[in-house]
């Protein structure tokens, strides 16, 4: 996740990932499954339907700034 952040012009540490993602499983925004993956606990997130609904009401706003700017 880092790393396509990154290629989209996001620098971002795991410091502030990790806390962000485990704030939003918090809130019930993302769930999280553990997976066995190159001999290594990795943890896989999703989005819940509350957190698909979040997506949708900020994509409205985020169109709408983007309206006004441009």
């Amino acid at each position: 996740m880092i790393k396509e952040l990154a290629r989209h012009g996001y620098e971002i540490s795991p410091g502030t990932l990790y806390p962000a993602l485990h704030s939003l499983e918090r809130e019930g925004l993302l769930a999280a499954e553990q997976k066995l993956a190159g001999g290594k606990i990795r943890k896989y997130y999703t989005a819940t339907p509350a957190g698909r609904e979040m997506l949708a009401q900020i994509r409205v706003k985020l169109k709408e700034l983007v309206e006004e700017v441009l």
